[in-house]
């Protein structure tokens, strides 16, 4: 009853989450379900408490930061005219058909640099909106495009990204983040390829039907190719110049690198011990050094503006409110999974796919398919995978002679597909920023996070079966 309890319990939040129904309500009542379903009742309260709350509050306080600063900076890069000014500089230097390349792109170099997905989302968007109204490509493809380049090859297959999933399986197989360089870049080069084609055919045929733009009931909205009115008054917009427009694109990712691989490593921590015993500042230092490049970003932002801004007290508070409900909405997510883990059923699903094929390499994609897409979440699908998994698999590797580096590429890149299933929170994170809806994208997100990964993650087990890891 329990595995059942958690099937009917995640095929309803898909089809509700699908159907425009707020996961900040889905989220704990499906999770209910699931527990009353299980036979807990009489737990209910304290699986609430206790699991479902308490996974919510963690990652609130892990990640509340980038959120707002995320959403004040993309704000910030609106409404100063420094999206506007790189849109129409790249639109001038690559024409408007290559709009979706150019975000993609984007999105790729931004989060390869070790800037956070949901922080690239923000800044990106006004971008891409900026692009495709220009270009006249359907609004609808915004998402998908900001989804192939920041949840895809970047996230899992390219070696060295420095992703939460790539880092996640280092202490369980003694691997590094580089493990499996060749395959990670057949493996990225096939999801880029087949996500563009994708997108360029689905803009082709909305083409031809005479599909452009839309009118979308947001600060979009208006003739083509103006400005919002949230944006810069007259023309200030438009006169920025590419550099001062870049400067805080580069200062996130060239500040993140300083700190990340130059200052923090060479500190001595110890100084913090008397204040703060407990913790553990070099699992803290990434964190750290993405919120002072954020911070100092958004000074920059503001500094190069003075005197530009039609109303700054709007700006800033319009990009702090509109962090509340991706936050929200990717920690109900996170809550959810929280109590379907802790569930018995989950114990046999997770038994079940540990033996579903005598190569390894195929059970364990199976194995992290199922746990991502049962939590709705890449890392916290690899985290629970592995914590339960890990060891089995490792020794099913070594038995059959397979590098533990093949092992880490196939479970990163595994985590990375059914993960974005419709209740995935970064796909609701994405469809809020972008203000579009399951209805109007998601069919092209699945193409772009599901389907095109599961053929590279395919071509790369083929390939590590057959060759081993390189």
């Amino acid at each position: 009853m329990s595995t059942l309890a958690i099937v009917l319990s995640l095929a309803l939040l898909m089809y509700l989450a699908y159907r425009g129904y707020t996961v900040l309500l889905l989220a704990p009542i499906m999770a209910a379900l699931a527990v009353i379903l299980s036979g807990d009742v009489t737990q209910m309260l304290p699986i609430y408490t206790e699991t479902f709350m308490r996974a919510l509050g963690n990652y609130m306080l892990a990640f509340f930061p980038i959120f707002l600063l995320g959403a004040l900076f993309g704000q910030l890069m609106a409404d100063s005219g420094a999206a506007t000014a790189i849109a129409q500089w790249i639109e001038r230097t690559l024409g408007s058909k290559h709009a979706i390349l150019t975000v993609v792109l984007a999105c790729g170099i931004l989060t390869y640099g070790g800037v956070s997905l949901f922080v690239v989302a923000f800044a990106i968007y006004p971008i891409a909106r900026s692009l495709f109204r220009d270009a006249d490509i359907p609004k609808r493809l915004v998402a998908p495009a900001i989804a192939l380049g920041s949840f895809t090859f970047t996230m899992t297959a390219l070696p060295g990204t420095p992703a939460i999933q790539n880092a996640i399986p280092i202490p369980y197989f003694g691997t590094n983040t580089f493990a499996a360089p060749g395959l990670g870049l057949i493996g990225a080069a096939i999801m880029f390829a087949l996500g563009i084609l994708w997108l360029r055919s689905r803009e082709k045929a909305a083409r031809a039907r005479g599909e452009g733009y839309g009118q979308h009931d947001d600060v979009d909205t208006g003739p083509r190719g103006q400005v919002g009115e949230a944006d810069m008054s007259g023309d200030a917009a438009r006169t920025m110049p590419l550099m001062l427009a870049l400067l805080p694109l580069v200062l996130v990712i060239g500040i993140n690198a300083l700190f990340t691989y130059g200052v923090f490593p060479g500190m001595d921590w110890e100084f913090l011990k008397t204040r703060f015993p407990n913790l553990d500042a070099t699992k803290q230092t990434g964190m750290w050094a993405l919120i002072i490049a954020l911070v100092i970003s958004c000074i920059v932002l503001l500094l190069i503006s003075i005197g530009r801004w039609a109303n700054l007290q709007q700006t800033i508070n319009k990009g702090v409110l509109g962090s509340m409900l991706p936050i929200f909405n990717t920690a109900s997510e996170v809550g959810y999974g929280a109590v379907i883990a802790s569930l018995a059923g989950f114990a046999i699903i997770r038994d079940a796919v540990l033996n579903v094929s005598s190569n390894p390499l195929v059970s364990e994609a199976v194995a992290m398919n199922v746990l991502a897409g049962i939590t709705g979440s890449s890392s916290g699908g690899l985290s629970i995978a592995l914590q339960t998994l890990g060891a089995d698999y490792l020794r099913m590797a070594n038995a059959a002679g397979i590098s533990p580096d093949l092992l880490h590429r196939v479970a990163v890149m595994s985590a990375g597909v059914f993960d974005s299933l419709p209740h995935c929170g970064a796909i609701i994170t994405l469809l809020s920023i972008c203000k579009l809806t399951h209805r109007e994208s998601y069919g092209n997100i699945a193409a772009m996070t599901i389907v095109v990964p599961l053929i590279a993650l395919s071509v790369v087990i083929a390939l590590g079966t057959m060759f081993g890891s390189f």
